[in-house]
């Protein structure tokens, strides 16, 4: 029983376990995943078989991105960009043509890629080059080895996101994430200011500090802290993988939501086999992102106590759906802190965590809008 639980609560949080705080936020396919689903040696044998276990492969991570993007009638590009340590980011870019316009460049959330775009692309390219690229560790990008440490960990996300802009060429840019990707970006943006023109952070993790009576404001419930203590030791969406061939057919049992939002594409399955292939390959961002949190998804280095030290000049503006379980304070909480900056926070009516997928129309105009702002 505690083990269908496990598999359960991993997958509920799919994509996005990095969503909200209160609950566990939540490729080389070899044994090495073994090696980095959990710390403990002794248990290594038990997870040599997850790759055959997993009818899963990076060409069918492909096939599902292929599907996820067919709709798409704008031109694009895609390519490799490599950067150090033989290291490999999967970019797309559409309407690279439009070179007079700063580019708008978007970051993925925890467990998702380049595909969940999907509703957006279109818009956001029509008068404006956009790139989107799969965050490494994640995707179709490379996975390799993250330090342990949290700091050096997002100092590698960062450190990717600056070699792949140089490699791409791209002088400044819009910079937006979501999730993961809106505190990556917020953390390249404090390291490189000079390259960002807007900082966009949709609903992102990371934020605030892990309150003090954060138990009594929000009781999780006992069973749940004790599936955590037993599952500390291993990543957030090792369920998935623990589960194997029946993993795609939880993905859509359990996060059934994610069709719907994508109904005006697909009426298929499509979101889910491509949500399922991108999470059950080697788990090294997700390790990451494991190393970056404390208990139930709260950030170990939250981004309120260094948001202050951001260049002024770096106008920002903090997108929430109306409807998301994400504490939406932190952007007033940002715009105190930056007393003399440009910082607006905008709801986005009917939306939830997946402000993108909810309610897209809305969403692509509004980043419009603010794109049509710097130039």
């Amino acid at each position: 029983m505690a083990g269908a639980a496990a598999v359960a609560l991993s997958l509920a949080a799919l994509p996005a376990a990095a969503a909200s705080p209160p609950l566990p936020a939540p490729g080389h396919r070899a044994a090495a995943m073994a090696e980095e689903e959990t710390s403990s040696e002794g248990l290594g044998w038990l997870f040599s078989w997850l790759p055959a276990w997993c009818p899963t492969s990076l060409l069918h991570l492909k096939e599902a991105e292929d599907k996820m993007l067919k709709c798409i009638a704008s031109t694009y590009n895609k390519q490799y960009v490599y950067i150090s340590n033989g290291n490999k980011i999967w970019t797309l870019t559409f309407s690279p043509d439009l070179s007079h316009k700063t580019p708008l460049v978007l970051l993925h959330g925890f467990g998702g890629g380049v595909g969940l775009w999907a509703l957006n692309f279109e818009d956001l390219c029509e008068n404006r080059t956009v790139h989107a690229f799969d965050l490494l560790g994640f995707g179709r990008s490379s996975r390799p080895h993250f330090d342990t440490d949290a700091q050096e960990a997002e100092n590698q996300f960062v450190e990717s996101i600056e070699e792949w802009r140089k490699e791409v060429g791209l002088e400044k840019m819009i910079l937006l994430g979501h999730n993961l990707g809106g505190f990556l970006a917020a953390a390249y943006s404090l390291k490189y200011p000079s390259r960002v023109k807007h900082l966009i952070l949709v609903e992102p993790w990371g934020f605030p500090e892990r309150p003090d009576n954060a138990d009594h404001e929000r009781p999780i419930p006992i069973w749940i802290k004790a599936l955590g203590a037993i599952l500390s030791p291993f990543n957030p969406l090792a369920g998935l993988r623990i589960a194997g061939p029946f993993g795609l057919s939880l993905v859509q049992r359990l996060r059934p939501d994610f069709k719907r939002k994508y109904s005006s594409m697909f009426d298929d399955n499509t979101v889910a086999e491509y949500i399922y292939h991108c999470n059950v390959q080697s788990p090294s961002g997700e390790t990451a992102f494991k190393n970056m949190t404390i208990p139930y998804g709260w950030a170990k280095r939250p981004m309120l106590q260094r948001i202050p030290q951001m260049d002024q000049n770096i106008p920002i503006t903090v997108v929430y759906g109306a409807r998301s379980c994400i504490d939406g304070n932190s952007g007033s909480t940002i715009q105190s802190l930056r007393p003399n900056s440009y910082v607006k926070t905008l709801a986005i009516l009917g939306a939830g965590h997946y402000v993108y997928a909810d309610q897209p129309e809305d969403f692509n105009q509004k980043v419009k809008d603010i794109c049509d702002s710097v130039d």
